[in-house]
């Protein structure tokens, strides 16, 4: 369990205040998020790690055999590993709040990391997500804050499975809210409204 776990960018914020690690989307990198994840948490210290695997050079979080089908041994290496990596981060920080923030990729790692380890992040926003497997969480989500952003016409994430996405976790126990646009994969302005109220509301919970 390592704080240097992933090649990382640390944007400084208040001291004492939230946490927020942000993950970016494929062939993004540590740079892809940070100014949004700034524009979302203004206080808070923003922690960016760049994916481990490479495919065809665009950096990821973990291996697929084709769109919408997961290595699932690698997601469970890449999940055990950035759990390790966030757990580091918040024992030397001591944050007032846990938060995350993914796209794409990272909104599935994200999501993973969720599952394994419900009570790591108190809100997490998933832009994107695509979860094409029924995912066995380890506890309870209850109290935490959830996220999901997704467009209608998205062609990697089909409407149906952020769908059923929202079903596992309100199962769990989570709350959870969902913010969809008219278009596809891309991120439009009303996602990015809905998240910085959303972390606004869960500083002024903490």
């Amino acid at each position: 369990m390592s704080k240097d776990a992933y090649i990382h960018k640390v944007l400084p914020g208040s001291p004492g205040g939230p946490l927020l690690f942000v993950f970016h989307g494929t062939g993004g990198d540590e740079n892809q998020l940070l100014s949004l994840g700034r524009d979302l948490a203004p206080q808070a210290t923003i922690v960016s790690p760049r994916g481990d695997v490479s495919e065809q050079g665009a950096a990821r979080f973990f291996r697929r055999a084709a769109e919408g089908i997961y290595d699932m041994d690698d997601l469970a290496r890449a999940t055990t590993k950035m759990a390790g990596f966030v757990k580091a981060h918040v024992e030397a920080a001591k944050p007032s709040a846990v938060l995350g923030l993914g796209y794409s990729n990272g909104a599935n790692v994200l999501a993973s990391v969720v599952f394994v380890v419900p009570a790591l992040f108190d809100a997490s926003v998933l832009m994107h997500p695509l979860i094409p497997f029924e995912p066995e969480v380890k506890g309870s989500l209850a109290g935490r804050h959830i996220l999901v952003t997704a467009g209608k016409r998205d062609p990697i994430c089909p409407p149906n499975l952020t769908t059923r996405l929202e079903a596992y976790l309100r199962a769990d126990g989570a709350d959870v809210t969902v913010e969809w646009h008219d278009g596809g994969h891309e991120v439009r302005p009303n996602e990015i409204e809905a998240a910085r109220r959303f972390f606004a509301d869960t500083a002024q919970g903490a």
